[in-house]
């Protein structure tokens, strides 16, 4: 009977050996199925995982889910919300219309309140100013729409806050920034105030009017509004995009009780601490007003976010019509219970007994939520790695044994691998930078933006192959070793396990929280390593290999989910990072940081097949043949109101004055501050381009290079503008500013007053001219005392007040000398939001953009005067 047990075995395994094997090494056809193997686990499982949507919940439904969010009529709130058009700070659709609205739903909320709920409501019109990044944000006559939601009776000075923005950008529509989430904001209080039950602590739901200009209508609460004192808790809700799941993208900071009541509340969790990161370290080109009630008002909280489409964010594209009804649900659900979860949290009546440093949090495939405190992270990525640096070392100790070799022979020669590996990580990730250079070189960047599976043939083959043909070319020069190739490709999986072990424990010296990504890969190839070393398996020429695949698919898994979310979230963004980044680099580091961590224990192993060094090369020929499709209308980054390039165009005129206030230059024409790489894709387009100028000379010899900048991110790309010379625009009035008073107080220091008209948004910059110096001023005090670069930058804006802006400038002139001009200002002005202030030329001269692109656009004005 054992021996026929025995002959069984012998011949099944003869049996898996002639299908698969040949000589020692897989059949060569097999490594098509391999690599598909992993294709589909990334398209029929990564993918569908991030862009899930819950069943959205119907009107008609709602008596069968009493106190559940109904995503329709979030629909219908957004809807409403947008037939008002561009609801820009100072319009009528903003100041007027939508305060109305606000008040007409306040009214529908009122009249279906349960007795256990009380609401009070109020409109706040502020004024103030505070410091944005580069430059002094000030505003007058903002307005928001407060409402606040609380248990009857209840004594409680212990408010949760929940925050969107109902206004949104010139020309633009604004349904994924941020109507939805006003949206969603308004059917949650709708369902709180019907239900009976009870809330421990009231909930102010803030709906700010000036988010766009930017982050003013926050600052106004967080800082001025009665109840502001009382916040102990934030719920941020915002957009860059339109539409899919929300992602939590900051949390606290250093409270981890709220990702506690995230994790025990969401029902579809999608959070991570890479974003958190990524964010704060300004690498993405948007600001939230979690900022400001972070900065201003020390409140911990939550930042949420929609980035699905973000192709559309900030264009007139973004409208109700793409957003699907399931993002209002998975929204809704999410808020809604969070929302319940916080207010009745016992840590919400004193926050700072709970605070005890950042948190690490993530989400699997968004079905679960891990998140631990971040003394836990450094424990556990030292653990996982130590494990592994000892797992490895006692392989290769087995492997000494097992072949009869002294250990330090073993030693070396993992050593020479390790060197190796490196290697191939720094050629891979060469080639991979080098492609994105040819193509910006070859003028093809951004071939990706509308079919993004280019990035697969472009990046990570490229990548790919330089990871597997080092080591092929080093086992093609040691073919005559007699060291047993499956050992010497594990002992190449055990350095590359060995480097990103000393990745990971780097990273937590140096304190990133996301060094946990690289720990994953680490601890599910050690989980597979153990199983080799148990089950003697790590012995076998091959069988190593069936632990080792499958202890790959879940950190595989794991990694796509979120390398899919990244790029859907960045892509986009490449659109708006400005003309002075080649945006392939961008997904070069992303397709490098990725494909180490998904193909660095995968890509290795074609070296066990039989023609691996035509298989390792045809990850080549694919990156040639996706360069051929790049070059072809496939690889053309555009599509009309779809995939948009965006043009930032002013129809302006520059008035320049001497000491005497003579004007000395005049100039009317078109301002383009290009968003992206391809500034020249519309040279062959728009009218009068043989005309257009660099204003290199202007930047040289003008303030701000004579050019009315509108916020502080126009001032940081003011130097890769166009300037095509044009008809003058219209105006019904351009800035005035009129000097009050001119004191002089002592033998070194003046005095000015001056008052300022004009559209409701303006720009002033003031530069003092030699070694005379601003020692007090009207404006935020930060710039003087932090000694900022000069010249000043003031973003102002008003909404419902319109009255003159009066304000002084003290100098001090060190040298006593007044014979010539103390300072320059500068003042520019934007009509951003009455398209009937455009001529027939600049109609004439937008439509001559191509379809492809969204060009948002208004008249300016820009003056510089010497006093």
């Amino acid at each position: 009977m054992y021996m026929e047990e025995k002959w069984h075995h012998k011949l099944q395994r003869s049996f898996w050996h002639r299908f698969f094997v040949e000589n020692g090494k897989i059949k060569w056809h097999w490594s098509p199925v391999f690599l598909s193997f992993w294709l589909l686990l990334y398209f029929c499982i990564a993918i569908p995982a991030f862009h899930r949507l819950p069943t959205p919940i119907n009107i008609a439904d709602e008596a069968k889910y009493p106190d559940r969010f109904i995503a329709e009529r979030a629909e219908k709130n957004l809807a409403k919300l947008i037939e008002l058009g561009p609801r820009v700070v100072g319009s009528i659709a903003n100041e007027q219309n939508s305060v109305k609205y606000f008040q007409k739903q306040l009214k529908i909320l009122n009249a279906d309140i349960h007795s256990v709920h009380n609401i009070e409501a109020d409109v706040q019109l502020a004024s103030g100013s505070y410091c944005h990044w580069d430059m002094v944000n000030m505003y007058q006559g903002i307005q928001n729409v407060v409402i606040k939601i609380a248990p009857k009776h209840s004594n409680s000075t212990s408010y949760l806050l929940v925050n969107s923005h109902y206004d949104s950008v010139p020309h633009g529509k604004g349904a994924g920034d941020d109507g939805t989430m006003v949206a969603v904001m308004l059917e949650i209080i709708r369902v709180l105030a019907k239900s009976s039950k009870q809330l421990r602590n009231p909930v102010v739901f803030l709906f700010n009017g000036a988010e766009e200009n930017p982050l003013q209508a926050s600052h106004a609460f967080i800082t001025q509004h009665k109840w502001a004192k009382h916040i102990k808790a934030l719920i941020n809700l915002d957009s860059c995009g339109s539409g899919g799941r929300e992602i939590l993208f900051q949390s606290g900071p250093n409270h981890p009780w709220l990702m506690k009541h995230y994790r025990i509340a969401v029902m579809h969790p999608y959070a991570s601490t890479i974003a958190e990161e990524m964010f704060q370290a300004h690498l993405i080109p948007s600001d939230t007003d979690f900022r400001i009630f972070r900065d201003h008002g020390r409140v911990p909280g939550l930042d949420m976010a929609h980035q699905y489409n973000g192709y559309v964010y900030h264009t007139r594209f973004d409208v109700p019509e793409i957003i699907p009804r399931g993002t209002f649900q998975n929204t809704g659900d999410n808020v809604l219970a969070l929302v319940r979860e916080i207010a009745n949290a016992p840590e919400l009546e004193d926050p700072s007994r709970y605070s005890e440093g950042h948190t690490i949090f993530y989400d699997v495939l968004g079905r679960w939520l891990i998140f631990y405190t971040e003394t836990e992270g450094i424990i556990l990525n030292v653990f996982v790695s130590l494990v592994a640096i000892m797992c490895c070392t006692y392989s290769f100790k087995q492997m000494a044994q097992n072949t009869g070799q002294k250990m330090s022979t073993v030693a070396n020669r993992a050593l020479r691998l390790f060197g190796i590996q490196i290697l191939a990580v720094l050629a891979g990730a060469t080639l991979c930078f080098f492609i994105g250079m040819l193509m910006d070189f070859m003028h093809m960047p951004m071939s990706w933006f509308t079919n993004s599976w280019l990035i697969l043939g472009l990046y990570f083959c490229s990548l790919f192959f330089g990871l597997a043909i080092v080591p092929a070319a080093y086992f093609n020069a040691q073919r005559k070793d007699r060291f047993p190739l499956g050992y010497s490709i594990q002992i190449l999986l055990h350095c590359h396990c060995l480097f990103l072990a000393f990745l990971t424990l780097i990273a937590c010296v140096i304190g990133i929280r996301s060094a946990f990504m690289i720990m994953i890969a680490v601890l599910f190839y050690t989980s597979g390593l153990i199983i080799n070393l148990t089950t003697k398996l790590h012995n076998k020429s091959l069988a190593w290999l069936v632990p080792h695949i499958i202890c790959s698919i879940p950190p595989f898994l794991f990694y796509s989910y979120l390398g899919h979310g990244s790029f859907v979230a960045f892509i986009p963004m490449t659109g708006r990072f400005g003309s002075s980044v080649n945006p392939d680099y961008i997904m070069c580091a992303f397709t490098v940081g990725m494909g180490i961590l998904v193909g660095g224990f995968m890509i290795p192993v074609l070296n066990l097949f039989h023609k691996s060094k035509p298989i390792i090369c045809s990850l080549f020929a694919i990156t040639v043949i996706c360069m051929i499709f790049a070059a072809t209308p496939i690889g053309f980054p555009y599509r009309p109101e779809t995939n948009v390039q965006r043009f930032s165009v002013l129809h302006t005129r520059r008035v320049f004055h001497d000491a005497l206030n003579a004007v000395r230059r005049v100039e009317t024409g078109y301002f383009i501050l290009p968003q992206d790489r391809r500034t020249y894709s519309v040279k062959n387009d728009l009218l009068n381009m043989s005309l257009a100028q660099n204003l290199n000379k202007d930047c040289d010899e003008e303030m701000m290079c004579g050019l009315p900048l509108y916020n502080h991110r126009w001032h940081k790309a003011r130097s890769s503008a166009m300037w095509i010379p044009g008809p003058d625009p219209k105006f019904d009035k351009v800035p005035h500013l009129k000097l009050l008073s001119k004191n002089q107080l002592s033998k070194k220091s003046i005095r000015y007053e001056l008052e300022l008209s004009g559209p409701d948004h303006m720009g002033i910059f003031i530069n003092p001219l030699g070694d005379r110096k601003i020692y007090s001023w009207s404006f935020h005090y930060s710039p003087l005392r932090l000694e900022w670069e000069k010249p000043y930058f003031i973003y102002f804006s008003y909404g419902k007040d319109s009255s003159p802006l009066k304000f002084k400038l003290e100098f001090d002139n060190p040298s006593e000398d007044w014979s010539s001009p103390i300072f320059e200002i500068g003042i520019a002005g934007h009509w951003t939001h009455n398209e009937s202030t455009h001529t027939e030329d600049f109609t004439k001269f937008l439509k001559s953009f191509p379809k492809y692109v969204d060009a948002i656009a208004w008249p300016a004005y820009y003056e510089t005067r010497l006093f």
